[in-house]
This record gives structure tokens, sequence and C-alpha cells, in this order.
């Protein structure tokens, strides 16, 4: 991603940023999105750069007035009026702020931490079962109908805010359903200023470990860090851990792997 492009979703946040915290404004920009994405010739329009920016805001105003709140006007206004290299672009911004806006209403709400745990937990679980994944990916099936699938697996078993992320996530036409999460993910980590650290290891984490991992980890990134923990027997002992490009391995399997190229 470009510095320009991640200056102008800086700033889109920081609109979004000034709302009220609720979930109808998430519902109300993904309708948005929805609208831009079946109509070309509106998202063309908003996303003009021959045009003046009040005007393609004013466009903006017009258009959604008395259809969706002050807040949500607020946000696309401010959307038409930044610089985005195509009509789809803008229409992909607004999708990420009502992603976005469904994490403030979580965090207002004290959720945002089960969230970001049940959509990993939801993540590995699509990884590790390829017909569940090539459901959710396939292209050819409904949307509606990859979205109940998503219902009916999380029912009662995740918070509201999780579903509509998950359902949300089978929308994407440019990246997998699994890609799709890992960029909620880290848009929720990002949220509260946090790194993530993806932690490998032979078999699951008491509370205990777990938060002196976080503690360690935390102190050498210099802030919070969210713990995304996959049990892989394959490792052996030990634990690898990926926090950014840089990968940590301390698992058997990795220097028993270092070792056999140190001989080879």
């Amino acid at each position: 991603m470009s510095a320009a492009t991640e200056a102008r979703q800086a700033e889109l946040d920081r609109v979004l940023d000034a709302q009220e915290p609720i979930r109808t404004l998430a519902d109300e920009l993904f309708a948005v999105a929805d609208l831009l994405e079946s109509q070309a010739a509106l998202r063309t329009a908003l996303s003009d750069l021959t045009a003046p920016e009040d005007v393609r805001r004013q466009l903006a105003a017009a258009v959604l007035k008395g259809q969706v709140s002050a807040g949500a006007v607020a946000v696309i206004q401010a959307a038409a009026g930044l610089r985005w290299a195509s009509g789809s672009a803008l229409a992909a911004a607004v999708e990420r702020q009502g992603v976005r806006a469904v994490m403030h209403a979580a965090q207002a709400a004290g959720e945002l931490d089960t969230v970001e745990e049940e959509l990993f937990r939801f993540s590995r679980i699509v990884v590790a079962d390829h017909g569940l994944r090539d459901a959710l990916e396939d292209r050819t099936a409904s949307i509606p109908g990859r979205q109940q699938l998503i219902a009916d697996l999380l029912a009662g078993k995740a918070l509201d805010a999780t579903l509509v992320l998950a359902q949300r996530a089978v929308r994407a036409a440019d990246r997998t359903f699994e890609l799709t999460l890992e960029s909620y993910l880290r848009l929720a980590a990002a949220q509260r200023q946090r790194a993530i650290a993806e932690v490998t290891v032979a078999r699951p984490l008491s509370a205990e470990q777990a938060e002196r991992l976080r503690t360690a980890l935390s102190a050498q990134v210099g802030r919070e860090v969210s713990l995304q923990v996959v049990v892989d027997p394959s490792v052996l002992g030990g634990v690898r851990v990926k926090l950014g490009d840089e990968v940590i391995e301390g698992t058997v399997a990795g220097r028993l792997e270092a070792a056999e190229r140190q001989l080879n």
C-alpha cells in the first residue's frame, strides 16, 4: 500500500472515529458500499478527480440525505472529498470504514477482545477444513447462501459483531476469505494500537503462559501485543513467534531443521 493511500485512509479513519460508536452506523456504511459496488455511474461520479472536491462532497450529501444518519453522511462526504485511484478504491474505503464501525461499537461495549479472538478461531477452522473453505469462497454460489452457512456455523457460538464481520468477509471479491479475516484482525489490533503476534505451539498455552509471553513481546516491541495462538503438534515443542516480518524460532522442529541445513 502506498504512503498516499495510507494517508487517505488515516484521514477517513479520523472522521469515522469522531462519530458515535453505534452498530447502525456500520450497517449504513455497508449499505453505501454495496450501493457503490452496484452503481458504476455513482462511484465514478464520486471519485471523479476532474470534478472539484466540493462538488463530489455535495453530490454525496444529495444522494444520501434522508437515507442514512448524519454520521454516515459525514463519512461518505469525507471519502468523496479524497483522491482515490478509482471508484472501486472509493467503495473499498467505505467498506473498510464499515468494518471499523463494527469494531468501534464492539469496543464501546467491551467486546472487541472477544470479537478478535472469535474471528481468529473461526479463520483457523476455515483454513483447516478445505470443504468449508471452498464453500465459502465459491463465487458461483450466492452471497446470501454463503452468509447463511456462516450463520448456521456460528449460531449461539459467537457475538453478533463476530457474525456480522464473518458474513461480510464472504463478499470480498479480490481476496480469499482467510485473507479478508486477517485484514479485519489487523484493523482490530490497530484500533487499540496493538501489534499482532502469531504464536505457534505444540500444546495450548495456559492463561499464565500466554500472559508472560504477551508481556515479554510487548516489552520487545514497545507497545501492547495481541496474541494469535495456533496449536500445531508438528512443532514438537517450544514456541514460534511471527511478529510482523520477524520470525522468532524456538521450536524443536525449527532447531532440527536448522541442524539439518547445517549438515547438508
